[in-house]
């Protein structure tokens, strides 16, 4: 396991680091899952998104996983060329292209949806069902403003 970096005992009880901390562990148990893979955590992210969507813009992909508009392009590109996505005109605007999944797609965000469950699994190892359910309610409080504005 990766040593915990240094950081004086003030600093090491505030809930802003130990969320940092965890993380970056979750994102190093992810990443590491997702390459055996071969995919990176964005493109297993778009992936799901256009599951989820159905066949969706590229456009509105960056906008909703917040990925400029040019890195977007990239990962659409990227994953095209492994036949995991299709490119196709968008019916309500031809000048835009809607992504959806091959069977390849499909198939690949299956596998990789396992190896982040079992990451996330390793990542709360240490926490009971029951534990691990507070824990991703208290974190959604966390991170959904009262006011439903954003930071």
């Amino acid at each position: 396991m990766a040593e915990i970096p240094y950081a004086p005992e003030r600093i090491r009880v505030l809930p802003s680091w130990l969320l940092g901390r965890a993380a970056a562990r979750g994102h190093r148990l992810v990443g590491e899952a997702l390459g055996r893979e071969g995919m990176r955590m964005m493109h297993h992210a778009v992936l799901a998104t256009v599951a989820e969507l159905g066949p969706v813009s590229q456009a509105d992909l960056g906008r909703v996983l917040r990925v400029d508009p040019k890195d977007m392009v990239a990962i659409i590109a990227e994953l095209h060329r492994d036949g995991l996505v299709r490119r196709t005109p968008d019916p309500a605007d031809r000048r835009k292209n809607a992504v959806s999944l091959t069977g390849a797609g499909t198939e690949r965000l299956r596998r990789t949806a396992r190896l982040g469950d079992e990451a996330n699994d390793r990542l709360t190892a240490a926490l009971t069902a029951d534990e691990r359910a507070q824990l991703v309610d208290l974190l959604t409080r966390i991170i959904t403003p009262p006011d439903g504005g954003g930071d």
